[in-house]
Parts: C-alpha cells; structure tokens; sequence
C-alpha cells in the first residue's frame, strides 16, 4: 500500500487541493505539508502556518466562551436570550435557552439557513457584508425571521443562534466578542495565530479564500460578512487548531467535567451527533469542528483512543472534503 503521504499528494494532485494537511498523534507531528496558493494573482503559495478562514469552526470557541462565562456565574444553560437580549430579536421565542442555542434546539429562524440549499457561489446576505464588521451589527440581518420550531424540540443546524449567543455573552460581559475569544480561548490555549480578521485588510502569511465562478477564481470578499462573529470567519492555523484541543481537552480553557458536558451528545444530525458546540461521531468518541462557505473548508478531528488529530483546511470552498475523506479512511475517524 502507498504512504499516506504519497495518496495525499496524488488526490491534491488530482482535485487542484489549495490547503494544508496536518496529522499529529499524541505530541508528535506526523506530517504537516503545504499545497496550492494563498494568493493566486501573485502565485504566493500555501504554507504549513498560513491562516485560513475556518468558517463554521468558529462555533466550538465561541460554545468555550460561552461555557467559560457559566463557569465564572455571569450566565447558565438555563439563561433566555431575552433576558439578556432585552427587546431586541423579538422574534425569538421567550423560551430559548443559552444551552438550546449552543445545541442547536432553539428553533430560531435563521439569517443563512442550511436546512436549505445553499449555492457556494451565492451572494446570500441581504445587506452588504462591509457592514458586518461587529457583532452587534449582525442585528440587522438576524432580526425578522420567524420561529421555525418550538425551543427544544429538535436539531436544527442554526448559524443565527450561535451569533446570538456571541451578542449574550458581549452582553453579559461587557467585552465585544473578539477579545472574549482572544482572553477566554486563544491564549490559554496559545493560538498565537489565530484571530477575527477583516477580509478586506488581510496580513501577510493569510490566505484568500477563492471560488470558482465560471472557470474563474475570484476571492469571497464579497460574499462573506467582512469580519466573522460567533457562528463563523475567524482565521486559524492547523497548528493552533492541534493546540486548541490539546488545551481544551485537557481542561485550560473550561474545567474537564465542563469539556466532558460538552461532548455529551445532544442530538442525532446528519450521520453524527452533536454535543454543544462540537460534531461528534454517530458511535464512537471521536469529536471535530467542521467549518464549510464560500471559499473556506475545514476539518479537524481528534480520536481520544489513539491519540490523533487530523486537521485539513482549505482556501476553496469544497477542497478539503477530498483530503479528509482519505485521513478519515486511513486513520480510522470516520
């Protein structure tokens, strides 16, 4: 049989893959490699500690945050969004709980709505994304769409909800979201590169996220809110996503007994299940962050049984499926 690395390099080959690729077992790095470009027009390749959006792997630190502020008595599961949110988003049911919201059970109407098809490509936000740059502007385009379910009565994935929970805890605390994520997350965890940044003012070492539009690449500047909130858009490294769950399981960013809760499966979803905050596997103790938008895919994994994690993430918007379907194979996650 070929090495892993040798059918990685055949499939990057194969599908054009433009990401990295990263494989640690216990403390070792068992690979790490680099592929494509981050900026196409300059042909600036990909490096192993280049930045990519993630996407939806925001949702399991922005699930820390808000566990954190439990922790320390400034919130509880059983906290309404409305006793914090006050008459804002009155849509949402007087009901819903920060833990239906970290769930996904709160039932709340969604502003990008994934029980939908949704084309990659798409320009699906309905007002211009340079005016999303807080947390508290996305109040504009939360706000109006109806109640789809009653709180707690079923999984439904929900990007709103957990943009919602961004603006409770900024709220509750006092913090704009950002350095919530920065004090409570990324620094006991030494994420050294991983940050809310613009996507019009990107720094070095950053890479575009492209889409392929009539065989055509062009970025997703104009696609995406211009800087990420709770339930996306933050920008990460393979190394800090191996970082982040070296220190969340080892309980430095919430207590063990709150890492054990939130990989409590909540819900059956899609093939898996769901904790609060994190995908787990529909049978074995694997868990993941998955992120998926226009010009971003990201996958990290981690087997507590054997020790692995396996990070894949992409500036193209389904480039990392491929790649992690084989570690998957290969590894034995799923």
């Amino acid at each position: 049989m070929p090495s892993l690395e040798t059918e990685l390099d055949a499939i990057a080959a194969e599908t054009g893959f433009a990401g990295v690729v990263r494989i640690d077992r216990g403390e070792t790095t068992e690979l790490a490699k680099a592929y494509g470009f981050a900026h196409r027009g300059y042909e600036i390749a990909n490096e192993v500690d280049t930045r990519f959006a993630v996407a939806s792997g925001t949702k399991g630190l922005t699930a820390l945050v808000v566990v954190s502020l439990i922790e320390e008595g400034l919130l509880e599961l059983s906290t309404t969004a409305h006793s914090v949110l006050g008459h804002d988003l009155p849509l949402i049911d007087d009901g819903v709980t920060v833990e239906q919201l970290l769930a996904h059970r709160s039932g709340i109407g969604d502003y990008v709505d994934e029980d939908e098809e949704l084309d990659p490509n798409g320009y699906v936000l309905p007002i211009p994304v340079h005016t999303l740059a807080t947390t508290e502007q996305y109040l504009a385009v939360l706000d109006g769409h109806a109640t789809k379910f009653a709180p707690g009565e079923r999984f439904s994935y929900s990007n709103g909800g957990y943009v919602v929970l961004a603006l409770i805890a900024e709220r509750a605390s006092g913090t704009p979201f950002d350095e919530l994520v920065q004090r409570r997350v990324c620094e006991p965890a030494g994420m050294v590169d991983t940050a809310f940044l613009r996507s019009d003012e990107l720094p070095g070492r950053t890479a575009l996220g492209y889409l392929d539009i009539d065989g055509a690449w062009r970025t997703n500047v104009h696609h995406l809110p211009v800087r990420g909130s709770g339930d996306g858009g933050i920008y990460s490294t393979v190394a800090d996503a191996s970082a982040l769950w070296r220190a969340f399981l080892g309980g430095r960013i919430v207590p063990e007994s709150w890492v054990r809760e939130m990989l409590r499966p909540r819900s059956d979803a899609s093939g898996r299940r769901y904790g609060l905050g994190f995908w787990l596997h529909e049978s074995t103790d694997v868990a993941m962050l998955v992120g998926s938008d226009a010009g971003v895919s990201f996958r990290t994994v981690h087997d507590p049984e054997a020790d692995v994690t396996h990070t894949v993430v992409s500036n193209t918007s389904g480039g990392a499926w491929p790649v992690t379907r084989l570690l998957g194979e290969r590894l034995g996650t799923g």
